[in-house]
């Protein structure tokens, strides 16, 4: 069975491809919330706070090696 996601817009807010105002809609999707924009096809995610603080933010990389 199909889950429904709630995407509502957010008033006034510009996307930052497109410069489109009024275009950028906001749902949550497996809890980690998803901006997209309906003019550009934009995305941006960001996961909930349980998993941003689980993260090593202390830390610095530098590159990552590849063989």
């Amino acid at each position: 069975m199909s889950e429904k996601t709630r995407k509502r817009f957010i008033a006034g807010a510009v996307c930052p491809k497109c410069q489109a105002q009024d275009t950028l809609m906001i749902y949550l999707r497996n809890n980690i919330e998803h901006v997209e924009c309906v003019s550009c096809g934009f995305t941006k995610s960001r996961p909930d706070e349980k998993v941003q603080a689980a993260t090593r933010g202390s830390e610095n990389v530098i590159g990552v090696f590849k063989p």
